[in-house]
């Protein structure tokens, strides 16, 4: 990449990679989900911000904290318990009550949904009544400390919805599942419809409170995929929250991340057109299925990327084969409105001479 600009600071360049904008240099914005988690105590208690600027990475934090408080309603009650390494939770409400339950994963140090709270039509006037007795509040502080300890090392991308993504997303993952959320939609879809509504309505709300926040960038976490969701359900109930979205955060002149980690080749012409400025965590086969320059033809000018060392890869390869492969990708992506990143999380076994291989090879690209 060819430039006279000045050497940047890591904010401004991750600011004019975001926005389009020429930069000094590619940035190198390491996601560490599930490999941080995985580290010893000791070293966590320096945070990621120290660790990315040990590394030399220009640090994009994603989503470490929401610019508004969900205070809790007199009127729900959650309990939890946990029990042979599996969380079970009851929401009591006036009108009902939703059981879920997680199962813990040694392997991968994380939980997985195992039963859905939503099992019957009757169960979406109780989301709704949740959702309806959510109160937001905003909460500018812990916005302003982060921004204050990053200064010019980097950018906070803080999260925007209240259920972690589009309400439609929340549902497939959180409340109904995939398969279930299909035969609800043929069976009962004005139930569906209606608790989208509320939930959707609540989602702006958390939107315009953000925007109002010194955060400069916002992201959600939609985990978009063809394996999950449909073309035609990602157009008509995905898409079109995030353009509403996209609408408030722009009129504010702030920047909307979407994170897609899954297979999102078929969204993209419908992502083309979104109001939101990249795609984020846009990752290769196999946990992808789409080159990030087969990606960017596809989406154009207008709407970037965030992603592209494929997490397997990232684990597998050796320091050299690793180099070989960074080197491939930047010599086909577009580097403009792209930033380099592992994309979507990172496996726990991941070394850190790798991180420190990536951040050599994007310096040698210096001009």
């Amino acid at each position: 990449m060819k430039t006279s600009l000045s050497v940047m600071s890591p904010r401004e360049r991750i600011l004019a990679a975001l926005r389009g904008q020429e930069v000094d240099r590619l940035p190198w914005c390491p996601f560490l989900a599930y490999w941080w988690e995985a580290q010893p105590a000791e070293f966590q208690q320096r945070g990621q911000l120290a660790f990315l600027r040990e590394i030399g990475a220009d640090a994009l934090l994603r989503g470490f904290v929401t610019p508004y408080k969900v205070l809790e309603s007199p009127t729900v009650e959650v309990r939890s318990e946990k029990k042979n390494g599996r969380t079970y939770t009851e929401t009591i409400t006036p009108v009902g009550t939703l059981r879920a339950a997680w199962q813990y994963s040694p392997a991968g140090n994380t939980e997985f949904i195992i039963e859905h709270p939503v099992k019957c039509a009757e169960d979406f006037k109780i989301v709704r009544y949740t959702v309806e007795q959510m109160r937001l509040q905003p909460d500018d502080e812990p916005v302003k400390q982060w921004i204050a300890d990053i200064g010019e090392d980097g950018l906070l991308a803080a999260l925007i919805p209240p259920f972690g993504k589009t309400p439609f997303q929340s549902l497939v993952e959180h409340y109904v599942g995939t398969q279930q959320l299909a035969y609800f939609l043929a069976d009962c879809p004005q139930e569906v419809e209606a608790c989208l509504e509320v939930m959707n309505e609540k989602s702006l709300e958390a939107v315009r409170l953000a925007v109002e926040s010194p955060a400069e960038a916002f992201i959600t976490w939609e985990d978009s995929s063809t394996t999950n969701v449909s073309p035609a359900q990602f157009r008509r109930y995905i898409a079109a929250e995030l353009n509403r979205w996209g609408e408030v955060v722009h009129d504010a002149g702030k920047l909307l991340l979407h994170h897609a980690c899954g297979h999102v080749r078929h969204l993209l012409p419908i992502m083309a057109q979104e109001t939101v400025d990249v795609i984020e965590s846009l990752s290769p086969p196999p946990t992808g299925n789409v080159e990030i320059w087969e990606a960017q033809e596809v989406l154009g000018e207008r709407v970037g990327v965030v992603g592209g060392i494929e997490p397997t890869q990232f684990l597998n390869l050796e320091l050299d084969a690793l180099s070989d492969y960074v080197e491939e990708l930047l010599s086909r992506a577009n580097p403009r409105h792209y930033i380099l990143a592992n994309s979507d999380s990172c496996p726990p076994g991941v070394s850190i001479e790798k991180f420190r291989r990536v951040t050599d090879i994007v310096r040698s690209h210096l001009v």
